[in-house]
């Protein structure tokens, strides 16, 4: 059977999981009655809670005797390491892009990668029935950004379809409104090259993503560069320095069928396959027969830019909610998400019950933390920091392009506000529908904190979309957050007729009844200091008559917070206590008198 690998690229919402879902559907994938989820790529809990792709994933289907192994990428740039490393996989990318938003950052930093690879890539306007779609517009944004990321003759004259992703159609017009994925498929079979691969030679394949079974242990997938693999077969891996890192035997071999791994007997050359059998072996080693000695090339992947410190929580309520506290716990856990996620880096603080893990964006480091806490955990976590690195003229620090889409309204606003963070201005041009479409340079330094903001400001109606750019000058003192908090003085529950006295102090986060601490944070004040205040204040029932009339207490519900924000929320002398049951917000030091003696030291 003929063999096509090809990766799906394209930006968060643009329908890429959708259309694999009908390309599953229209090659017959799946029986007539069978029961099949939407986005049945997104298997993770996390993924279909939020409706993104956070895990890069395997899956094929047949079609008139082909073979197309597909691999759905991630569209958010926090796991631009999932798409870097399973890119050489394949011999080709189809480039899925919104009829109407057009190419977006993480598009760009994605095709960028894939051009530089030598990928040719197939176009794919999806969503053409929007009512505003604009498809010759985005064709030549298209073709564009192409250019600006210096791909050659052969990548310019790519094919460029026209479809609809829910309703399963494409065609080569963009007039088309109905039909079946059929040109897609045949563009896919015409214009992606078989791998061309040597099956007689040695066994080599190279490690790009990571799993783990109950069962089975550790399972490698990537795709086999040269020779064949039988079940049963010795086999080592070496690192990319070629030193030996383990012998096994391939215990179990999978490839890919829609959404189910098959156990199968043997592979060749060119085939996405999973291999069991060996305990040590991780992402970016080289598997091959025991005599191999030159590594596969791997990838570079992009460094960190953001770093978070996880610790142990050490609340009066610690133990309570979880079953997963200690730091020896939680160090093993974090070692085993370094393991696969390549993007992440794990290292010990000087106080040995915290871990510094460094990752590419709030949201990479936001999902692991809350995997965690639905598995038992209980942490506390800092503010994020960015990290810096020294350059030829001195202290650098990441920047990110930012592309913001708002109406014409509330442009004024954010320029504003952006413009308060040390952004610059790149670009500005009405997106049609009433919105314009701001283009940022910006340091992460200053966005850390701000997409809550941003809504706030939009109301609601603002879409931010972000991707590193490059590391650039320090860019001095940013403001953080205008407001103090309010403090809650003692440890008890919250009194209803005591947060109806604080409601003139600023914006409430608990409500009557919740469990409360010293040095807990329970609210924002309306002004720049922080406020000792006491939440568990009780009235005083005496047998004389009151001279004015007792009001009902009538309170406003407070501000929620989902963990992401919360992290985004916090000062430097602030953490996040996150349970598997609560995400409360509390000072680092929750005694008044030690954060006094701390102010002063840092004031000094």
């Amino acid at each position: 059977m003929s063999l096509r690998n090809v990766a799906i690229i394209a930006h968060v919402d643009h329908g890429k999981t959708t259309l694999v879902d009908q390309l599953f559907r229209q090659s017959g994938t799946f029986r007539e009655n069978q029961r099949v989820e939407e986005r049945a790529m997104d298997s993770n809990d996390l993924e279909k809670e939020r409706g993104i792709t956070i895990l890069a994933k395997c899956t094929s289907v047949e079609w008139q005797g082909t073979r197309i192994n597909i691999v759905d990428t991630p569209g958010h740039a926090d796991f631009g390491a999932e798409v870097e490393r399973i890119l050489s996989m394949v011999d080709g990318v189809i480039l899925l892009v919104d009829a109407a938003e057009g190419p977006m950052p993480q598009t760009k930093f994605v095709t960028g990668k894939a051009l530089g690879l030598g990928l040719k890539p197939i176009v794919v306007v999806n969503k053409i029935d929007r009512p505003d779609a604009r498809p010759a517009e985005v064709l030549d944004e298209c073709f564009e950004l192409f250019l600006n990321l210096d791909a050659n003759d052969e990548q310019l004259d790519f094919p460029t379809l026209y479809a609809s992703g829910r309703s399963g159609y494409a065609g080569r017009d963009d007039n088309v409104r109905d039909g079946d994925l059929t040109p897609l498929f045949e563009t896919i079979v015409e214009h992606v090259p078989e791998p061309g691969l040597d099956p007689d030679g040695e066994f080599k394949m190279l490690a790009t993503l990571l799993d783990r079974d109950n069962f089975l242990g550790r399972i490698l997938t990537g795709r086999i560069e040269s020779g064949t693999l039988n079940v049963g077969d010795p086999i080592k891996a070496i690192d990319v320095n070629g030193n030996k890192v383990e012998e096994g035997r391939c215990t179990k071999l999978f490839a890919f069928e829609g959404l189910e791994r098959v156990p199968v007997e043997s592979a060749k050359a060119g085939d996405i396959v999973a291999i069991a059998g060996l305990v040590e072996a991780t992402v970016s080693n080289t598997i091959g027969t025991p005599q191999i000695a030159e590594p596969l090339p791997a990838r570079e992947i992009d460094p960190p830019t953001l770093s978070m410190t996880f610790a142990v929580n050490d609340s009066p309520y610690a133990g309570q909610e979880g079953d997963k506290v200690q730091s020896r716990v939680i160090r093993e856990r974090l070692e085993r998400e370094a393991e696969s996620n390549v993007a992440i880096r794990i290292s010990e603080s000087a106080d040995k019950d915290a871990f510094e893990v460094a990752g590419r964006g709030e949201l990479q480091l936001g999902v692991l933390i809350e995997n965690m806490r639905r598995e038992g955990f209980e942490l506390s976590i800092s503010r994020p920091r960015v990290l810096f690195q020294e350059g030829p003229s001195g202290r650098e620090e990441p920047y990110e392009t930012v592309v913001v889409d708002v109406d014409d309204d509330y442009s004024g606003t954010v320029v504003e506000k952006m413009a308060l963070r040390k952004a610059e201005m790149t670009d500005m041009r009405p997106s049609g529908g009433g919105k314009t479409r701001l283009t940022f340079s910006a340091p992460s330094r200053g966005l850390i904190g701000y997409h809550g903001e941003f809504l706030s400001d939009t109301r609601g109606t603002g879409i931010m979309n972000r991707v590193f750019e490059k590391y650039g000058p320090h860019k001095g003192k940013i403001e953080g957050r205008q407001n103090g908090v309010l403090i809650s003085m003692d440890k008890g529950e919250a009194v209803g007729y005591a947060l109806n006295a604080l409601e003139d102090r600023g914006i409430l986060f608990v409500s009557p009844g919740e469990k409360l601490y010293a040095g807990m944070v329970i609210g924002e004040n309306a002004k720049p200091q922080d406020l000792e205040v006491n939440a568990q204040k009780s009235k005083q029932l005496t047998n004389f008559r009151a001279s004015g009339k007792d009001e009902g207490i009538r309170l406003t519900p407070p501000k929620r917070m989902t963990l992401e924000q919360a992290i985004a929320y916090i000062q430097d002398d602030e953490l996040v206590e996150v349970t598997p049951k609560s995400i409360r917000l509390r000072k680092r030091y929750l005694d008044t008198h030690e954060r006094k003696k701390m102010k002063k030291k840092e004031d000094a």
